[in-house]
Protein backbone atom coordinates (compact mmCIF):
# COMPACT_ATOMS: atom_id res chain seq x y z
CA UNK A 1 0.00 0.00 0.00
CA UNK A 2 1.26 3.46 -0.91
CA UNK A 3 1.62 5.78 2.04
CA UNK A 4 -0.53 8.91 1.82
CA UNK A 5 1.25 12.27 1.77
CA UNK A 6 1.31 13.91 5.16
CA UNK A 7 3.23 16.37 7.30
CA UNK A 8 6.86 15.37 7.89
CA UNK A 9 6.96 13.29 11.05
CA UNK A 10 9.25 14.04 13.96
CA UNK A 11 9.64 10.43 15.06
CA UNK A 12 10.22 7.05 13.38
CA UNK A 13 7.02 5.39 14.60
CA UNK A 14 4.33 4.13 12.27
CA UNK A 15 1.96 6.77 10.88
CA UNK A 16 -1.61 6.67 12.26
CA UNK A 17 -2.93 7.31 8.74
CA UNK A 18 -1.36 4.05 7.58
CA UNK A 19 -2.95 2.12 10.42
CA UNK A 20 -6.28 3.76 9.70
CA UNK A 21 -6.14 2.55 6.09
CA UNK A 22 -4.83 -0.88 7.07
CA UNK A 23 -7.66 -1.37 9.58
CA UNK A 24 -10.22 -0.90 6.81
CA UNK A 25 -8.89 -3.99 5.03
CA UNK A 26 -9.11 -6.45 7.92
CA UNK A 27 -11.22 -9.62 7.52
CA UNK A 28 -14.83 -9.46 8.64
CA UNK A 29 -15.09 -11.57 11.79
CA UNK A 30 -17.13 -11.45 15.02
CA UNK A 31 -14.08 -9.99 16.71
CA UNK A 32 -13.53 -7.19 14.19
CA UNK A 33 -17.25 -6.33 14.21
CA UNK A 34 -17.20 -5.81 17.96
CA UNK A 35 -17.53 -2.17 19.17
CA UNK A 36 -14.35 -2.73 21.16
CA UNK A 37 -12.18 -3.32 18.10
CA UNK A 38 -12.08 -0.05 16.05
CA UNK A 39 -9.17 2.30 16.59
CA UNK A 40 -10.23 4.73 19.32
CA UNK A 41 -9.41 7.88 17.33
CA UNK A 42 -11.34 6.52 14.33
CA UNK A 43 -14.43 5.40 16.26
CA UNK A 44 -17.30 7.97 16.09
CA UNK A 45 -19.47 6.12 18.60
CA UNK A 46 -16.64 6.13 21.12
CA UNK A 47 -15.80 9.79 20.46
CA UNK A 48 -19.42 10.80 21.12
CA UNK A 49 -19.57 9.24 24.59
CA UNK A 50 -20.25 11.58 27.51
CA UNK A 51 -16.90 10.65 29.04
CA UNK A 52 -15.12 12.00 25.94
CA UNK A 53 -16.55 15.52 26.31
CA UNK A 54 -13.17 16.93 27.53
CA UNK A 55 -11.52 15.49 24.42
CA UNK A 56 -14.17 16.97 22.11
CA UNK A 57 -13.75 20.36 23.78
CA UNK A 58 -10.02 20.16 23.19
CA UNK A 59 -10.49 19.16 19.57
CA UNK A 60 -12.82 22.12 18.91
CA UNK A 61 -10.19 24.42 20.36
CA UNK A 62 -7.32 22.81 18.47
CA UNK A 63 -8.73 22.30 14.97
CA UNK A 64 -9.50 25.98 14.17
CA UNK A 65 -6.38 27.13 16.03
CA UNK A 66 -4.10 24.89 13.97
CA UNK A 67 -5.79 25.75 10.69
CA UNK A 68 -5.70 29.50 11.39
CA UNK A 69 -2.01 29.26 12.19
CA UNK A 70 -1.35 27.30 9.00
CA UNK A 71 -3.28 29.92 7.02
CA UNK A 72 -1.29 32.70 8.66
CA UNK A 73 -4.12 34.53 10.45
CA UNK A 74 -2.52 36.70 13.12
CA UNK A 75 -5.29 39.06 14.23
CA UNK A 76 -8.99 39.63 13.60
CA UNK A 77 -11.72 42.25 13.54
CA UNK A 78 -14.79 40.72 15.18
CA UNK A 79 -18.24 41.55 13.80
CA UNK A 80 -21.34 40.59 15.80
CA UNK A 81 -24.89 41.31 14.65
CA UNK A 82 -28.36 40.04 13.90
CA UNK A 83 -29.02 37.18 11.50
CA UNK A 84 -32.50 38.55 10.70
CA UNK A 85 -31.41 41.93 9.32
CA UNK A 86 -31.90 41.80 5.53
CA UNK A 87 -29.93 43.50 2.80
CA UNK A 88 -31.61 46.77 1.71
CA UNK A 89 -32.74 45.25 -1.58
CA UNK A 90 -34.43 42.49 0.43
CA UNK A 91 -36.02 44.69 3.06
CA UNK A 92 -39.46 43.64 1.80
CA UNK A 93 -38.73 40.20 3.31
CA UNK A 94 -38.32 41.62 6.84
CA UNK A 95 -40.84 40.30 9.34
CA UNK A 96 -41.20 43.67 11.09
CA UNK A 97 -40.96 47.29 10.05
CA UNK A 98 -38.10 47.78 12.54
CA UNK A 99 -36.08 45.01 10.88
CA UNK A 100 -36.72 46.65 7.52
CA UNK A 101 -35.40 49.95 8.89
CA UNK A 102 -32.34 48.21 10.33
CA UNK A 103 -31.44 46.94 6.85
CA UNK A 104 -29.29 50.05 6.40
CA UNK A 105 -26.84 48.47 8.83
CA UNK A 106 -26.30 45.61 6.37
CA UNK A 107 -24.67 48.11 4.01
CA UNK A 108 -22.71 49.72 6.84
CA UNK A 109 -21.40 46.31 7.93
CA UNK A 110 -20.46 45.47 4.35
CA UNK A 111 -18.68 48.81 3.86
CA UNK A 112 -16.85 48.52 7.19
CA UNK A 113 -15.56 45.03 6.36
CA UNK A 114 -14.51 46.16 2.88
CA UNK A 115 -12.56 49.13 4.21
CA UNK A 116 -10.80 47.15 6.93
CA UNK A 117 -9.96 44.36 4.48
CA UNK A 118 -8.57 46.77 1.89
CA UNK A 119 -6.29 48.16 4.59
CA UNK A 120 -5.13 44.63 5.41
CA UNK A 121 -3.68 44.15 1.91
CA UNK A 122 -0.40 45.65 3.07
CA UNK A 123 0.16 42.75 5.48
CA UNK A 124 -0.91 40.01 3.12
CA UNK A 125 -4.38 39.73 4.70
CA UNK A 126 -2.90 38.17 7.82
CA UNK A 127 -3.76 41.02 10.20
CA UNK A 128 -7.26 42.33 10.96
CA UNK A 129 -9.06 39.49 9.20
CA UNK A 130 -12.83 39.91 9.40
CA UNK A 131 -14.52 37.20 11.47
CA UNK A 132 -18.29 36.70 11.79
CA UNK A 133 -20.63 33.97 12.93
CA UNK A 134 -20.81 32.78 9.32
CA UNK A 135 -24.58 33.08 9.04
CA UNK A 136 -27.00 35.45 7.26
CA UNK A 137 -27.85 39.08 7.98
CA UNK A 138 -25.07 41.25 9.39
CA UNK A 139 -22.74 38.24 9.40
CA UNK A 140 -23.22 37.78 5.66
CA UNK A 141 -22.61 41.50 5.14
CA UNK A 142 -19.28 41.31 6.95
CA UNK A 143 -18.01 38.37 4.93
CA UNK A 144 -19.38 39.93 1.75
CA UNK A 145 -17.54 43.19 2.35
CA UNK A 146 -14.26 41.34 2.85
CA UNK A 147 -14.81 39.51 -0.42
CA UNK A 148 -15.63 42.80 -2.17
CA UNK A 149 -12.11 43.90 -1.23
CA UNK A 150 -10.59 40.70 -2.56
CA UNK A 151 -9.57 39.54 0.88
CA UNK A 152 -10.10 36.72 3.35
CA UNK A 153 -12.74 36.40 6.03
CA UNK A 154 -13.64 33.83 8.62
CA UNK A 155 -16.97 32.27 9.60
CA UNK A 156 -17.46 30.57 12.96
CA UNK A 157 -20.70 28.65 12.52
CA UNK A 158 -22.58 26.80 15.25
CA UNK A 159 -24.84 23.77 14.80
CA UNK A 160 -28.44 24.82 15.47
CA UNK A 161 -31.75 22.92 15.20
CA UNK A 162 -32.62 24.98 12.10
CA UNK A 163 -29.30 24.10 10.47
CA UNK A 164 -28.33 26.34 7.56
CA UNK A 165 -25.36 26.47 5.24
CA UNK A 166 -22.67 29.09 5.92
CA UNK A 167 -23.12 32.23 3.86
CA UNK A 168 -21.44 32.07 0.47
CA UNK A 169 -18.95 34.85 1.15
CA UNK A 170 -16.89 33.14 3.87
CA UNK A 171 -13.43 32.05 2.71
CA UNK A 172 -13.94 28.25 2.46
CA UNK A 173 -10.62 27.39 4.11
CA UNK A 174 -11.55 29.60 7.08
CA UNK A 175 -15.09 28.35 7.58
CA UNK A 176 -15.46 26.41 10.84
CA UNK A 177 -18.35 24.66 12.55
CA UNK A 178 -18.80 24.29 16.32
CA UNK A 179 -20.79 22.23 18.77
CA UNK A 180 -19.69 24.14 21.89
CA UNK A 181 -20.72 27.79 22.18
CA UNK A 182 -18.00 28.39 24.77
CA UNK A 183 -15.15 27.28 22.50
CA UNK A 184 -16.61 29.26 19.60
CA UNK A 185 -16.61 32.40 21.76
CA UNK A 186 -12.95 31.82 22.64
CA UNK A 187 -12.04 31.72 18.95
CA UNK A 188 -13.95 34.94 18.34
CA UNK A 189 -11.84 36.79 20.90
CA UNK A 190 -8.42 35.11 21.00
CA UNK A 191 -7.04 37.22 18.12
CA UNK A 192 -9.41 40.22 18.35
CA UNK A 193 -7.94 43.67 17.68
CA UNK A 194 -11.37 45.34 17.58
CA UNK A 195 -14.98 44.35 18.22
CA UNK A 196 -17.92 45.91 16.39
CA UNK A 197 -21.50 45.09 17.29
CA UNK A 198 -24.55 45.73 15.14
CA UNK A 199 -28.20 45.52 16.20
CA UNK A 200 -29.28 41.98 16.95
CA UNK A 201 -31.11 39.65 19.28
CA UNK A 202 -30.26 37.25 22.10
CA UNK A 203 -27.16 35.88 20.37
CA UNK A 204 -25.75 39.32 19.66
CA UNK A 205 -26.52 40.51 23.19
CA UNK A 206 -24.85 37.42 24.63
CA UNK A 207 -21.71 37.95 22.57
CA UNK A 208 -21.61 41.67 23.32
CA UNK A 209 -22.02 41.37 27.09
CA UNK A 210 -19.61 38.45 27.40
CA UNK A 211 -16.95 40.42 25.53
CA UNK A 212 -17.60 43.58 27.56
CA UNK A 213 -17.43 41.59 30.79
CA UNK A 214 -14.04 40.15 29.87
CA UNK A 215 -12.73 43.66 29.19
CA UNK A 216 -14.41 45.19 32.25
CA UNK A 217 -12.92 42.58 34.59
CA UNK A 218 -9.43 42.75 33.11
CA UNK A 219 -9.63 39.30 31.58
CA UNK A 220 -9.10 40.74 28.09
CA UNK A 221 -7.17 43.66 26.63
CA UNK A 222 -9.04 46.93 26.09
CA UNK A 223 -9.59 46.87 22.33
CA UNK A 224 -11.76 49.26 20.29
CA UNK A 225 -15.36 48.29 21.05
CA UNK A 226 -17.99 49.90 18.82
CA UNK A 227 -21.78 49.68 18.87
CA UNK A 228 -23.49 50.57 15.60
CA UNK A 229 -26.80 52.39 16.01
CA UNK A 230 -26.95 54.49 19.16
CA UNK A 231 -30.75 54.85 19.09
CA UNK A 232 -31.19 51.08 18.92
CA UNK A 233 -28.83 50.33 21.79
CA UNK A 234 -30.12 53.11 24.03
CA UNK A 235 -33.67 51.97 23.43
CA UNK A 236 -33.10 48.37 24.51
CA UNK A 237 -30.45 48.94 27.21
CA UNK A 238 -30.54 51.73 29.79
CA UNK A 239 -26.80 52.15 30.16
CA UNK A 240 -27.12 55.24 32.34
CA UNK A 241 -29.43 53.40 34.75
CA UNK A 242 -26.78 50.73 35.25
CA UNK A 243 -24.20 53.38 36.12
CA UNK A 244 -26.63 55.34 38.32
CA UNK A 245 -27.50 52.16 40.22
CA UNK A 246 -23.84 51.42 40.78
CA UNK A 247 -24.09 47.95 39.26
CA UNK A 248 -21.40 49.13 36.87
CA UNK A 249 -18.93 51.97 37.23
CA UNK A 250 -19.49 55.12 35.21
CA UNK A 251 -15.97 54.49 33.87
CA UNK A 252 -17.32 51.28 32.32
CA UNK A 253 -19.33 53.40 29.89
CA UNK A 254 -16.02 54.43 28.33
CA UNK A 255 -15.24 50.84 27.35
CA UNK A 256 -17.34 51.25 24.19
CA UNK A 257 -18.41 53.93 21.73
CA UNK A 258 -21.49 54.42 19.58
CA UNK A 259 -21.08 54.86 15.82
CA UNK A 260 -23.49 55.12 12.91
CA UNK A 261 -21.46 54.59 9.75
CA UNK A 262 -18.58 52.51 8.49
CA UNK A 263 -16.40 55.60 8.06
CA UNK A 264 -17.14 56.71 11.62
CA UNK A 265 -16.23 53.26 12.91
CA UNK A 266 -12.90 53.22 11.08
CA UNK A 267 -12.09 56.69 12.42
CA UNK A 268 -13.01 55.57 15.96
CA UNK A 269 -10.66 52.60 15.70
CA UNK A 270 -7.85 54.82 14.43
CA UNK A 271 -8.32 57.34 17.24
CA UNK A 272 -9.01 54.86 20.04
CA UNK A 273 -7.24 56.13 23.14
CA UNK A 274 -7.53 53.17 25.49
CA UNK A 275 -4.33 51.25 25.92
CA UNK A 276 -4.32 47.71 24.54
CA UNK A 277 -3.72 46.25 27.96
CA UNK A 278 -5.80 44.62 30.62
CA UNK A 279 -7.32 46.60 33.44
CA UNK A 280 -5.27 46.36 36.61
CA UNK A 281 -8.32 47.05 38.76
CA UNK A 282 -12.07 47.40 38.36
CA UNK A 283 -13.42 50.91 39.03
CA UNK A 284 -16.09 51.04 41.70
CA UNK A 285 -15.01 47.84 43.42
Amino acid sequence: MTEQPHITRRHPLRDSRIDQDTARQIPDTPQTRSPSYPLAFNDPEFMLRDQLRPVRLQLELLKPEIMMEEFGVESTIVMFGGARIPAPDQRHTAKTETLAELSSFYDEARDFARIMTERAKNNGHKENVIVTGGGPGVMEAGNRGAKDAGGLSMGLNIVLPHEQAPNEYVTPELCFNFHYFAVRKMHFLMRAKAIVVFPGGFGTLDEMFESLTLIQTGRMNQVPFLLFGKSFWEKIINWEALADAGTISRDDLDLFKFVETAEEAVAAIDSWTAQEERRANIPGR
